[in-house]
């Protein structure tokens, strides 16, 4: 199965921003997470994740600038994100994600992680299933016009630093990493979309 395949059999599955936020808010209710691990930490993240969102939802603002890039941006495109609901990055991330489609006119779709892990496998960084992961594809022919994630790319680098030092990244790494999030407020995933989009853009 080529990836244009996958990609559309992963569609099906596909849902959209708040229809995830939603599934989010059901497994929080519940007391349970997504994916095919069972942990009560997985459970803790989701419902700390749940509350991330909802204040990056109500916070999160575009750059003048980017928005206006964005608003005039003649794409014809869509995300396709991969996360699960437990994922700190993604939780940090996908408000972004959802705030440049919309201003974009582009259209977001969501899969989970462990329901494709077919398009999951096509889509690996650094030989690993890391998420979130975002692939924008043409609506035109279904080609895949470039790739995203699992994080923006300043903290691409501190994790990328952290592993040469140490080997993981360590709980105090993590806490920090999510502090560092916290400050940036979306700025650095803001940039990195935009950049992608026009880089799509120049190769049509």
């Amino acid at each position: 199965m080529n990836t244009e395949q996958i990609i559309q059999n992963s569609l099906v599955k596909a849902m959209t921003y708040q229809d995830y936020r939603s599934l989010v808010e059901h497994h929080v209710k519940a007391g349970t997470h997504t994916g095919a691990e069972i942990s009560e930490a997985l459970s803790q993240y989701t419902q700390l994740n749940h509350q991330r969102m909802k204040r990056l939802d109500k916070t999160m603002r575009l750059k003048p600038e980017h928005l206006s890039l964005l608003e005039d941006l003649d794409l014809e495109a869509y995300f396709l994100v991969i996360t699960e609901s437990w994922c700190g990055d993604a939780a940090q991330t996908i408000p972004m994600i959802n705030k440049v489609a919309t201003a974009a006119g582009i259209d977001l779709k969501i899969v989970l992680r462990d329901q494709n892990l077919e398009l999951m496998d096509e889509f690996l960084t650094e030989g690993n299933r890391a998420i979130a992961k975002l692939i924008l594809v043409s609506r035109i022919d279904h080609q895949v016009l470039g790739t995203w994630g699992p994080r923006p790319t300043p903290a691409a680098s501190m994790v990328q630093t952290e592993k040469k030092l140490k080997g993981r990244l360590s709980p105090a790494f993590k806490e920090r990493l999510q502090l560092w999030y916290n400050k940036d407020k979306g700025k650095s995933t803001e940039r990195d979309l935009v950049s992608l989009l026009q880089s799509a853009l120049d190769k049509m």
